[in-house]
This record gives structure tokens, sequence and C-alpha cells, in this order.
């Protein structure tokens, strides 16, 4: 039977006052009805004990969209996909698992494919192999999806059946047409989504618990709310752009320095140590030359991100006392003794990498693959919705002129 407590209780219990209990009820956090006077306000005891453990939801800072989903929630130092949390996901899921969840709510196994068709591998390979030698894999995905997309002549019927099947079909061939694996071998599209990607961007010996560490690492990456790439991801699919689009859009985001990218800086920096001993040196050097130390804070988890901790014990696991681990090691040691944040996801990401001996920008490419999964999640929020997003600008700019009116006598559009 449901306890039905006051407000003034329920704020004590979430050590909240009454209006920021008002305004969890506003965003859906919790639940309320009136009271048998008509006047008073009742919460769900449960739902309130639930809360108090998880945290107080944050609040929208300044200048922040604000957009309801039902995908994942990040609570003080503690994020979930549909109630799951991320960190016990990744300890025994595979991203496949968690793409089902992020779309459909359940992590029932579904039925489908994780393959892309022949004419599709044909062309994203065909796409990527006319690039030059030393491009990154980022760089080669970003023509990978568009040319998958040309040879899908469904991938404008939006119903979820349909942008579930065309997920598949782009996550296997972002993986699948990625240079690594000899062509004709049989062994590009056989296995997880995970194991698939280790072959692509792992092309020497490693230990093979490391292969475990990647499959974490595409489970905690599969979403995190509304970062930015979400964000444009999430906009293109409210003007119903096609799934392919969806994804393009996101990873043009992705790549730039302060979010995907940011694991590139730290492969970087970390080749730049040969040894922990150089580790004061490079350090010293990034803080010179007035760059932000990639890698080290986060904007949601002051705190320290969990998804990094998690990831880092796992690398740790597989291969103590790797000269590589060392190397980062130190450079946690160093940063934390300047007074700096902890490390976020992009630095256990670019310790992975270096670790497995992985190819130059392989973070990157983890990077997308996995979130390919959370914005097709959001795609399919925005195709149910039917609405554009159209955030509005604050003009601060010259005055216009202030004669009045369409000067060019045409109808007023949208955009």
């Amino acid at each position: 039977m449901t306890e039905w407590i006051g407000t003034a209780e329920a704020a004590r219990r979430l050590g909240v006052k009454q209006a920021t209990l008002y305004s969890y009820v506003s965003r859906g956090v919790l639940r309320r009805r009136t009271g048998a006077d008509g006047r008073a306000s009742l919460f769900d005891a449960q739902e309130v004990e639930v809360l108090a453990r998880r945290g107080r939801p944050r609040l929208p800072g300044p200048g922040e969209l604000v957009i309801e989903s039902a995908l994942t929630e990040i609570t003080g130092d503690r994020a979930f996909y549909r109630g799951h949390d991320i960190t016990a996901l990744a300890a025994q899921r595979d991203l496949e698992d968690v793409c089902w969840l992020l779309w459909t709510g359940s992590l029932t196994a579904q039925h489908g494919s994780w393959q892309a068709s022949a004419a599709a591998l044909r062309a994203g390979r065909a796409a990527q192999a006319a690039l030059p030698e030393e491009t990154l894999p980022l760089e080669r995905l970003g023509v990978i999806v568009p040319a998958l997309a040309a040879a899908d002549p469904m991938r404008l019927h939006l119903d979820p059946p349909a942008v579930m099947a065309a997920g598949q079909s782009i996550m296997a061939g972002m993986v699948d047409c990625l240079p690594g694996a000899e062509p004709g071998t049989g062994t590009e599209s056989e296995g997880s989504l995970a194991a698939r990607l280790w072959r692509k961007l792992c092309p020497g010996a490693a230990a093979p618990e490391l292969e475990d560490a990647l499959r974490a690492a595409l489970v905690l990456l599969a979403d995190h709310e509304l970062a930015a790439s979400t964000l444009a991801a999430r906009v293109a699919a409210s003007v119903r752009a096609d799934p392919y689009a969806v994804v393009a859009t996101g990873m043009g985001a992705a790549g730039g320095a302060l979010h995907g990218g940011a694991s590139l800086g730290v492969e970087t920096m970390l080749a730049a140590a040969a040894s922990p001993q150089d580790v004061p040196r490079v350090v010293g050097s990034v803080l010179r030359r007035g760059e932000r130390i990639p890698g080290f804070g986060h904007f949601v988890y002051r705190a320290g991100d969990p998804r990094a901790a998690f990831l880092l014990d796992r690398i740790g696991a597989a291969v103590p006392g790797s000269p590589r681990l060392e190397v980062a090691q130190a450079l946690v040691a160093e940063v934390a003794r300047r007074g700096l944040p902890s490390p976020n996801i992009d630095f256990a990401l670019g310790v992975l990498a270096s670790a497995s001996g992985m190819v130059t920008g392989a973070g990157e490419a983890v990077f997308a693959v996995a979130r390919t999964a959370g914005w097709l999640g959001h795609a399919l929020e925005e195709y149910a919705r039917r609405t554009p997003l159209r955030p509005r600008a604050k003009y601060t700019g010259p005055p216009g002129d202030q004669g009045g009116g369409n000067q060019d006598g045409l109808p007023p559009h949208s955009d």
C-alpha cells in the first residue's frame, strides 16, 4: 500500500525547500496528488526515498535548454540509463544490450541482425578507402556514414522498427567499414560490435582483458543526457532528418576538442611521455602554452566522473605494471599535485588506447560508435514528438530598421 506524506515531510526527507519540491513535480521527477481537503499536496514516500538515495536532480543553470527525455538521468556522481546504473551495466552487458535498453526500454534480448547490407559495406569501404592513409578513424567514419545512407533507399522511413533496424545497420557498418582486418577473411562482421571494433583499432597483440575494457567503455559512452553532440543530433531529428543524417550531425559535433575529440589530446599527451619521469615536463609544457590539460574535470561531475573511475579500474586490473599505465598514473598524480580536477572519461579512453597500442585517434572512434546508440535513442524520442526544436536567440546587435513590415513583400516563414 502506497504511503503518502505531506509537503513539509517530503521536503525534509530530501533536504530541499518546498519550492524545489514543486519544481521536481513540474519536471516529472516526483508524483503529487491532492489531499482529501482538495488543497494539501501529498507525495509517494517510496519515490521520495528513492530520490533521496540517488541525490538531488541537477536543476538547469542559466542559458541551459531543458528537453524532456526518458533515456539518461545524471544525479550527483551517478548516471542511469532508464533507471539502470551505467557502471552496473558496463560490468556485464554489451553495447547491443544497451542499444535495446535506450531504444525500447527493455534489456530483453531482441531479434534482428547487427549487420550492414553487402551494398552498404561496398559503398562505405570504397568511400573511406579513397582517403589518405594517415586519415584518423573519426574522419573515416565521417565519410562512411553518408555512404551507408546512399545505399539505403528506406532511410526516410521513420517508424520505430525501421529506425532501430537502420540503427543496427549503421553501427555495424561504421565498425565493419573501418580498415583493419583484411577484406575477404570473413572475420569483419563476426562477433559483437566490441570484438569487431577491437580488431579494427588494435592491430598488434595486446592483453585480451583490454578487449573487455573496450566493451565496458562502449557501454559507459552510449549516452550522456544532452551533451553537445546529442543536442545537435536531437535538433536534426526534430526536423525529421533521417537516422544517418542524425548520426552524421552528432559526429560533426563530437569531434570538437572539448567533447569526443578530447581523447585524442590525451593520447598525444601520453605519447609525449616515455616514462613517468617525463610527466612533469609534459604537463608543464601544456600549461606553459596556455592550454587546458585534456581529460581532466567535467561540467557535470564536480566530485569525479564515475565512468572514468570504473574504466581506469578495469584497465589497471587488465594490465597491472604496464609501462603505459604507469605513465597515466603518474600523470593523474601530477595533475592532482597541482590542485587540478580529477580525470574524466576522455582521459580513461586515452589510457585505454595507449595501453592497448591502438591506432592514433582510436578513442574518438570508440566514442562515436558508442554514442550512436544514444543519438538514435534521442532521435526516436524526437520522431515521436513531431515538433521541431527551435530555440530563440537573444539579439545583442545594432537595432534594425524601425520602419516595420516585411520589406521584401513575401509572406513570413519559419527559418
